[in-house]
């Protein structure tokens, strides 16, 4: 099965957005670093994206991921089509999404936005985290993780730490 992969930014208190979802918090200030990111995204065969998360990245004024494939997952038409994107949007389960992307070849799929990722994770489709936690308490708003049915095992693979406070950890999942 194809591998699913998540690297998102969180508040110290877990968020990954305000309630209105604004990412405002998520610039820290510190000096520009990709923070292992443009690596990451290398190594990605397409993006699962959620349709708010997808409908924000759209208000940035710009298309971020160039010609790679970005599934947007909506039960209703998408509005808007970013110039130049290879964006297509699907509905249904994580594992039959996972397991038609693996048809077409797509063998590693980065997974964004919080309901999106939650779905994915409780489905047991995630293999891989990159959680990178900001030194900033925005309070309240969209959590990274939700219910879960079981504990789900995960192995701390690798830590940095940035000038900014920032600290990064990557994890696979525990067999």
């Amino acid at each position: 099965m194809a591998k699913c992969s998540i690297f998102c930014g969180v508040s110290l208190d877990g968020f990954i957005a305000r309630p209105n979802g604004e990412l405002d918090w998520l610039s820290g200030g510190g000096p520009p670093d990709d923070h292992g990111y443009d690596d990451f995204v290398a190594t990605v065969d397409a993006l699962v994206i959620g349709r708010k998360t997808y409908e924000t990245v759209l208000g940035f004024g710009g298309w971020f991921y160039g010609e790679m494939p970005v599934v947007v997952l909506s039960t209703k038409e998408l509005e808007k089509l970013p110039e130049g994107g290879n964006v297509e949007r699907m509905s249904g389960d994580p594992a039959a999404i996972v397991a038609e992307l693996e048809s077409r070849g797509r063998n590693h799929l980065y997974i964004d936005g919080g309901l999106t990722i939650q779905g994915f994770l409780r489905a047991g489709l995630i293999d891989r985290m990159i959680i990178s936690r900001l030194p900033v308490l925005i309070g309240e708003g969209i959590p990274l993780f939700g219910p879960t049915e079981k504990d789900i095992r995960w192995k701390l693979e690798r830590v940095r730490e940035f000038p900014s406070g920032m600290v990064q950890c990557e994890y696979c999942r525990s067999v």
